[in-house]
């Protein structure tokens, strides 16, 4: 392991979720590696922060280019639809292209540019899917190989959970005001990988505005709360489909505190989100891999008009 290594970050975000974004294409570092600096560069009280880091890699013939997702705690993740518009672009401006299919953890999914969802916001259309719905397969052991518009007894809440991997897991709850520290508690007993859930899973609590407008708010795994989940929103806007809050096919507003994305779910399970992938600056950054942590950031380019223009579509939802 070397001692220290220098990074050309990008940080970028999908609706709010900010990550440093690196073109590992031609990095060779091992899985503890990649934790160490995904532990270094997301730390918030660090030189950098962020919901965790993206990797824009290569690893199979199959995909033009490929995504990997660590966590701000160095584990490693299926996938990350917010993040994943991130590489998506960059990805297109790497190789000249508008479209892809492209490589997850365990699965893949198709993405193009999209008509901006306002003046300057550079805009992804993501197609994730199928969702599943048999929790064996997490593993979530509840005695059950579903769970819809259902309690799940060992979480010790009377809440009415649906269960679904997008292919992140996810149990999602409809409430009429979200409580941001039971959503915490929750997520806190899923974060503890219980035996009955070893493998941990997002909580998402969700406000049903209206039959096309949703707002979800997020305890994300390997995170904590965090102002948007791309995979979130998705789980989210099939389990409103599935239990008939809103309508398949129909495009759905999904609000949070980062900002918005519009989706679409249909009955065989994919989810079609589009939202913006927002650059803010390019630099450079020095990580010692014994430590994992980050030292100071050279800021080399700032994207203050991508900035400006997210903001402005911000302040027009408030």
């Amino acid at each position: 392991m070397a001692a220290a290594m220098q990074f050309d970050i990008l940080k970028c975000h999908g609706s709010g979720n900010d990550f440093p974004l690196i073109d590992a294409r031609a990095i060779d570092l091992d899985d503890a590696d990649w934790a160490r600096v995904a532990i270094a560069l997301a730390d918030r009280a660090g030189t950098v922060g962020g919901d965790g880091i993206l990797l824009l890699a290569n690893r199979q013939d199959a995909y033009p280019f490929e995504m990997r997702m660590f966590n701000s705690d160095g584990s490693e993740s299926e996938t990350c639809l917010n993040g994943l518009r991130c590489i998506a672009r960059a990805g297109f401006e790497a190789l000249g292209i508008d479209a892809a299919r492209v490589g997850l953890k365990q699965s893949a999914a198709d993405v193009s540019r999209d008509p901006a969802l306002a003046p300057g916001v550079q805009t992804v259309r993501e197609v994730a899917g199928p969702a599943d719905l048999a929790v064996t397969r997490w593993p979530l052991h509840a005695g059950t190989e579903r769970i819809v518009d259902a309690p799940v007894p060992l979480l010790g809440s009377a809440r009415r959970f649906t269960a679904i991997a997008m292919p992140n897991p996810h149990l999602v709850t409809f409430v009429g005001t979200i409580d941001e520290a039971e959503l915490v508690a929750l997520g806190t007993i899923c974060e503890a990988a219980p035996e009955w859930l070893p493998n941990r899973a997002n909580v998402s609590f969700v406000e049903v505005r209206d039959t096309t407008t949703l707002f979800v708010r997020t305890f994300e795994r390997g995170i904590g709360l965090t102002d948007s989940c791309g995979s979130a929103m998705a789980a989210s806007t099939f389990a409103a489909c599935l239990t008939a809050r809103c309508g398949y096919d129909t495009e759905i507003t999904v609000l949070n505190r980062g900002g918005m994305v519009r989706a679409e779910a249909s009955a065989a399970g994919m989810v079609r989100l589009s939202g913006n992938a927002t650059f803010e600056w390019r630099g450079t950054v020095d990580v010692d891999l014994a430590t994992a942590t980050a030292g100071p950031v050279t800021v080399t380019h700032r994207h203050d008009e991508e900035i400006a223009a997210w903001e402005a579509l911000r302040a027009s939802l408030r």
